[in-house]
């Protein structure tokens, strides 16, 4: 594997950091800032937004831009707005620096796995995408729980600060690694038109609702841990981070698998994602299984979701830019919709078990999108010609 996707990786371990790492430092920031709770946690509602706006924009914006280029003034503007974050005293403000670093967020990401994918040799593309989405499961083990000590043991400023410094080794190995080529884009029509293939669609649906269970569920351990299973809050940082540990293994195993079997590690893992849902939701009382089931299902789901991704770029040969900002939407939407069902759910008097069964509902729905598709789990043996276009 080039060492230029290591790199992107680390990036996105950095964004990744910034992304989650809000979770624990709305006290804080309410605190310091003279605002409320449910104010300060529009902060994480922003960047979320900004994603979602900001992948198929931004991808526009840079389409015909050299990639080391893209890479470099998207990671400049992130470290810039979390400098200006670190400083500010204005809630405002630091409002508007959380949608510009989600927009600035979102155009990496969509620069990023195409410039990975094209990095890598054809038998290994889908390992480089699960490296660089790798970096987010690096973030939820060791960058989150990292900005929520900062913030403790100084200041919820601290926490920016860092995720500025650990971005700059990021672009200054993006300056030496990648290699300044524009890419192959076509007229955005063309890519637009591209993007309208029946097939691709469903992809990006099945995406978006495969990232929702997970993230319906992720946002809700917490109390779920403490309310259902009986655990105290201090396993809750225990919990969190068991999660991210089966992210990481899932997501190294599942790069590998999916280069040579892509079709039977989707299909597999679809299916296994939803029992997995349904047996949380059953054992959640019970903290030997549930417990594991936490390890289990976070392998399961980011050894299964760069698959997905890696698909969407297979199936977006035709629109090589903007799919992959196709791509960065859909895990986004994915990421605002589940935690959003989970909290209806719960709000409706569902009690805390209740985004369990909504990961599970949202997988159903992704395996039933795709129960007529034949063509979507043929054999790896068709795939090159994909590949090759």
């Amino acid at each position: 594997m080039p060492f230029a996707v290591y790199v992107l990786g680390l990036a996105v371990f950095a964004q990744g950091t910034s992304e989650f790492m809000l979770s624990g430092l709305v006290p804080g920031i309410a605190a310091d800032l003279h605002v409320s709770i449910p104010a300060a946690g529009l902060l994480t509602s922003a960047f979320a937004i900004g994603m979602v706006i900001g992948a198929p924009s931004m991808t526009l914006l840079a389409r015909r831009w050299p990639r080391r280029r893209a890479l470099l003034a998207f990671l400049c503007v992130f470290v810039a707005v979390h400098v200006i974050g670190a400083l500010t005293t204005s809630y405002a403000l630091l409002l508007a620096t959380r949608v510009v670093a989600a927009l600035a967020n979102a155009g990496f990401w969509a620069v990023a796995l195409t410039t990975a994918t094209a990095l890598a040799p054809p038998a290994a593309r889908a390992r480089a995408t699960s490296v660089v989405v790798g970096g987010v499961t690096v973030a939820c083990v060791a960058g989150v729980p990292a900005g929520a000590l900062l913030g403790e043991a100084w200041s919820w400023r601290a926490a920016f600060w860092a995720v500025a410094l650990v971005s700059l080794p990021a672009i200054a190995a993006i300056a030496k690694a990648i290699p300044e080529e524009r890419p192959s884009a076509g007229g955005a029509r063309q890519e637009l038109r591209a993007l309208a293939d029946g097939r691709l669609l469903l992809t990006l649906t099945v995406n978006a609702l495969f990232q929702g269970a997970t993230f319906c569920t992720f946002t809700y351990l917490a109390p779920l841990a403490t309310n259902v299973t009986g655990l105290g809050s201090a396993w809750v940082p225990a919990l969190l981070a068991l999660f991210g540990v089966g992210s990481f293994v899932g997501v190294t195993l599942g790069g590998r698998i999916a280069d040579r079997r892509p079709a039977a590690l989707i299909a597999g893992g679809m299916a296994s994602l939803t029992a997995g849902w349904a047996a949380l939701a059953l054992a959640a009382a019970h903290p030997a299984p549930a417990v594991a089931l936490v390890f289990v299902q976070g392998m399961l789901a980011f050894g299964t979701g760069p698959a997905l991704i890696a698909r969407v770029l297979d199936q977006g040969a035709g629109a090589p830019t903007l799919a992959g900002g196709f791509a960065t939407a859909a895990f986004n939407v994915g990421g605002t919709i589940g935690p959003w069902l989970g909290g209806t759910a719960i709000g409706a008097g569902l009690g805390y078990r209740s985004p369990v069964w909504v990961s599970a509902l949202l997988m159903a729905g992704a395996i039933a999108l795709l129960a007529g598709q034949a063509s979507f789990f043929r054999a790896r043996r068709a795939e090159p010609v994909m590949a090759g276009r």
